[in-house]
């Protein structure tokens, strides 16, 4: 182990809560145990030396789900377990913008366009068909209807000449929301280490003993909120799914505002900094996307470039200037996992995607449970 004295004193002895992860469920989960217990000991383990899975690499979508994916979640949930789903997002997205403040996420409600390509005539025609019983089950949540047509503003190519519109969606800057976290959570006192992977943990009933990278200690109770990475430490069923993005340099006089979802959502992209973020493709390979390695693959950064040039920017020269991926954890099931492992081990997992939207509610469920 080769730490001091002072390093165990100081940072690993006598610890309340661990939680695994340091991005929006761990630490709004750490926010909320430190309201409940003021004078607790919280340590909070992370692997990267920045929040390593999705929660400084997503787009920045403030969304609940496009009418394409609500129809297609209506398919394999009840009407009810729809709806509860689309509350918590609704629900976590107001919680975080509480939290933090519009200003400190540069929060901007731009509204969100669902677009449909000219071939995709069955889809469009079934949203279309149902986008009205969709509002009206929407609306006790909303108190107005979500969805609406809008024409071809935009210019976008080889789409419909309609949009889907949903006036609810919103966007952030993802860097500022983490660093306003890591700022509220590091002035409450609570602890962060970075770079340290946790290899094992055993309850033993009074408490836990946890072996990491650099060293082993003791905690009262282990929070594990690694989403797509929770099936390397618990077995419940949440699989990884890597998310691809790329961004352009800056674009000048950029006209296109808004957060934008093709294909049933499978590819996304918005306006950040005169610059189009523009990310997603996993369903052009399933298989190797269920992955937690942070790379990408031509496949699919090809065909973002295509679609890039033939539909988003057909007639504006475009480079592009960064890509990165991001970790996702995903199941058969879009409701989360939010549970008791053992008599001190708990776990928030399983996002589906949608961590901006319901991280900070998830991190809200996870600190209750704990305390319960």
């Amino acid at each position: 182990m080769n730490l001091s004295y002072w390093e165990i004193k100081t940072w690993l002895t006598n610890i309340d809560y661990t939680i695994v992860g340091s991005g929006i469920v761990g630490l709004n989960c750490a926010l909320q145990l430190k309201e409940k217990y003021p004078k607790a000991n919280i340590l909070i383990l992370e692997k990267g030396f920045l929040p390593q899975g999705a929660s400084t690499k997503n787009a920045g979508f403030a969304c609940f789900g496009s009418l394409s994916e609500i129809l297609s979640d209506l398919k394999q949930h009840s009407q009810d377990e729809v709806l509860e789903l689309i509350k918590q997002r609704q629900e976590g997205l107001k919680r975080l913008r509480e939290t933090l403040g519009d200003i400190k996420i540069d929060y901007k409600a731009l509204g969100g366009y669902e677009l449909f390509s000219e071939k995709d005539n069955a889809l469009f025609q079934d949203c279309l068909s149902k986008r009205e019983e969709v509002n009206q089950l929407l609306k006790p949540l909303f108190k107005a209807d979500v969805f609406s047509l809008k024409p071809n503003t935009f210019q976008f190519k080889n789409i419909k000449e309609n949009y889907i519109f949903n006036k609810f969606e919103g966007q952030i800057d993802t860097g500022k929301m983490m660093e306003a976290l890591l700022e509220k959570v590091q002035a409450k006192g609570i602890k962060i280490l970075n770079n340290i992977t946790v290899d094992s943990f055993l309850d033993n009933k009074s408490s836990v003993d946890v072996k990491t990278n650099q060293f082993e200690f003791t905690t009262s109770k282990l929070l594990i909120a690694t989403n797509g990475f929770a099936s390397q430490l618990i077995k419940e069923t949440v699989k990884p799914a890597r998310a691809q993005v790329l961004i352009t340099k800056p674009i000048k006089n950029l006209h296109i505002k808004g957060t934008f979802h093709l294909d049933e959502g499978y590819y996304y992209f918005r306006n950040i900094d005169n610059r189009i973020l523009f990310g997603g493709g996993r369903n052009l390979d399933f298989k190797t996307e269920e992955t937690t390695q942070l790379s990408q693959t031509d496949l699919i950064q090809n065909k973002l470039e295509e679609i890039l040039k033939t539909t988003i920017l057909p007639n504006t020269p475009f480079q592009i200037e960064h890509r990165w991926s991001g970790i996702m954890g995903v199941g058969s099931q879009k409701k989360p996992i939010v549970k008791q492992l053992s008599n001190n081990v708990f776990c928030g997992v399983r996002l589906g995607g949608m961590g901006v939207a319901i991280g900070s509610t998830i991190g809200k469920q996870l600190a209750d449970i704990t305390c319960n």
